[in-house]
Parts: structure tokens; sequence; C-alpha cells
């Protein structure tokens, strides 16, 4: 939904579509309802969820398929644990994030902090995506303050170009001004309805103590982003169009 629909839509209890995709209730027979899938990919476990948590809830609610791809498993995500202990934690949180949100779950073998962007790391993210067939990826803005948020969204929009671009990209914004840079949304998600599903989503990492960082960073981002299409929370995009062909 572009901020001309969304700001048409403001005060309705939900909106008719979600980034192009219509929301029927998956339990009501529509001859124009078609199932989507999209896959939400981040860089650790929690970034899909305090990113675009919201907007996964009321995809699956509507019946599409949602896959959390996890470019890591945050090994180095928890003060005094080694690599392989944070990893089994985190993990075990995002599946019952997964849970919560109706989402399937992958986990890729980067690690957490030393995540690297060349050609094996290209091709093994185009190669799972291309085996998911998408019709959405979401994932992080490339300019991002986090190395690892920046790289997993480099991969993604490098496989989306080599991919002959046939799925709809979208950036989400995680701390933007602290870790999100300069992001211009092109579309609102009006996450109302859901909100605390969401919370109750990313609460589900114990381990990173959410509770403050969604207060002091997530809770306002969602509060200015409702005041932008007129809703009391919104979760933003950015759209990579594909350019027009001149040829």
């Amino acid at each position: 939904m572009n901020r001309r629909e969304m700001i048409k839509a403001a005060g309705s209890a939900a909106a008719m579509s979600v980034l192009g995709i219509p929301l029927f209730a998956k339990d009501k027979p529509d001859k124009e309802f078609k199932k989507r899938k999209i896959l939400v990919i981040g860089a650790h476990p929690d970034d899909p969820e305090t990113g675009a948590g919201g907007t996964m809830c009321l995809l699956t609610a509507a019946g599409h398929e949602v896959v959390c791809v996890y470019l890591t498993r945050g090994e180095a995500g928890i003060p005094g644990k080694t690599h392989a202990e944070a990893a089994a934690i985190r993990v075990k949180e995002a599946e019952a994030a997964c849970k919560v949100t109706g989402a399937r779950h992958i986990f890729m073998d980067q690690i957490d902090g030393n995540t690297e962007i060349n050609l094996q790391r290209y091709k093994e993210m185009r190669e799972l995506i291309d085996s998911e067939k998408p019709d959405i990826v979401l994932t992080h803005w490339p300019i991002d303050g986090h190395r690892d948020h920046a790289i997993c969204g480099s991969l993604v929009v490098d496989a989306w170009r080599r991919l002959d671009r046939y799925f709809e990209l979208y950036y989400f914004e995680v701390m933007s001004g602290t870790q999100t840079q300069m992001f211009h949304p092109t579309d609102w998600v009006d996450i109302g309805s859901v909100r605390d599903q969401k919370y109750k989503a990313c609460y589900c990492h114990v381990s990173q103590n959410l509770e403050d960082l969604m207060r002091d960073w997530h809770d306002p981002m969602e509060r200015f982003r409702g005041i932008e299409c007129r809703c009391f929370a919104a979760e933003a995009f950015a759209h990579h169009t594909a350019p027009v062909s001149l040829v």
C-alpha cells in the first residue's frame, strides 16, 4: 500500500492490501484470492521480527506463506557465551518467534559479526531465493550502520538483479538513525491490529533484552511512520523498482 492508498484507508480496521498483496481472510473463499510467498531475510535472529513483524503477522493471518530467512544464527549475540552456545539459544528463540508470526524459518550458515560478501556468498543467496520462488522479498536497507545488515541487503539486491528481478523487492528499517541510514519509504503498512502480536514475537528473543530496544527505538519509529500515513503505528518499506529499459 503506497502513501496515497494508506491515507485513503485511514480509519479502517485493516488495509485491504499489504505491499500490493490482497488481505482476504484465509477461511473465506474468494475467487480473487491467490496465495503469495514472501521471504523476509534478516542478518540475525530478531531482525525480521523487529523490522517487519507486523507485516508478517498480517500476511500469515490472510493465508499467505511467509518465510523468515536468517543469514546467521546470532553466534556473537550473547556476551559470555561461545558461538555454539549462543547459536543454540538464539535458534530456539527464532523458532519460538516464528510460531507467533506463523512464519516458516530457514537458517543460512554465515557467522554473526563475521559475515562475508564474495562470489560464493552471492551464489548462496541467489540459489536460496530462487529455490523458494518468492513473490516478494523483504530485507535490510543496504545503507545500514551494522555491517551484517548492510551485507545481507547487498547480497539480496544482487540476487534480485541476477534473477532478472522476477520478485518484488522491498527494504525494511531497524533502529533508523543509528542503524538504518537515510531511509526513504515508499510504502507503509498499518500494524495497529497486530502490534501486540509483533511485540510478542520480538520478545521471544529473550537473550537480546528487546524490551528496551523496542521501547527506545521501534516504538517511536512505528509511531512516527503511523503519523506519516495517519494511523496509530506502521512499518515502512522502500520499494526497489526496476529501472525502465531504454532498449
